[in-house]
């Protein structure tokens, strides 16, 4: 007689493949989805693969900290080995793809959360300051972005004529501002705010649209225009 149950003797509508199944993936936690990618436990150890998903939630502090463990850090919690680590990292990096936006050359700007979700990936994680251009036509459609500078913002590291030089060559009608807060907060400073005057009154000169000025931080954007700061 078997000492413990593996999932497969849970009853059926408890089994979190029969489940997402019946119900559809939001009707599962955490830790059953997880389970789905590990797909089996330790017979040996009498360890289900609900048991090693709970785990590796607990050891890790959740999805987010699975993601940025290394494989290394990942083998150390026991039952969990190349295979599984594999299977996470695959799925991790799947649902990482579908979340990620671009917002691709000749497509119109809809959002600020357009702006941030296409810059999201490069800028959320980035240790360095960095300050881009976005151009656009008269129809608001993107041509290009274009990095204009690396390090704090700064009225010498942002200067409008390094700013607006793209700007005439791509003979661009309007233009979005985008940069990155290391620390993770992207609530504007008071240089972030006296730089976006500043080249706000230039583009106004010139006849350029300035749209928006998005901030990137962690998880999170701050938008000039949907605060009403332009």
């Amino acid at each position: 007689m078997a000492l413990y149950q593996t999932i497969k003797d849970w009853p059926a509508e408890d089994r979190p493949r029969e489940k997402l199944l019946s119900k559809g993936a939001p009707s599962l936690s955490e830790t059953e989805l997880l389970a789905i990618v590990l797909r089996n436990g330790n017979a040996s150890t009498g360890e289900s693969a609900i048991d090693h998903a709970r785990l590796l939630l607990s050891r890790f502090g959740g999805l987010k900290g699975i993601d940025e463990a290394s494989p290394g850090e990942l083998g150390t919690v026991k039952g969990i080995g190349p295979a599984k680590i594999a299977q996470l990292k695959a799925c991790l990096e799947i649902a990482r793809r579908l979340g990620s936006r671009k917002w691709e050359t000749g497509q119109p700007l809809r959002s600020a959360e357009d702006v941030y979700h296409h810059f999201r990936d490069n800028l959320g994680a980035e240790k360095r300051e960095l300050f881009y251009v976005v151009l656009l036509n008269n129809k608001n459609r993107k041509i290009r972005d274009v990095k204009i500078s690396e390090g704090s913002l700064t009225a010498s590291l942002v200067h409008p004529r390094e700013v607006y030089n793209p700007v005439i060559r791509e003979s661009a009608a309007a233009v979005i501002f985008v940069h990155n807060h290391p620390s993770g907060d992207p609530a504007p400073s008071p240089e972030d705010i006296d730089i976006t005057r500043r080249l706000k009154e230039v583009g106004d000169v010139m006849g350029v649209r300035v749209l928006d000025h998005v901030v990137i931080g962690r998880d999170r954007f701050f938008s000039f225009n949907d605060k009403g700061m332009l």
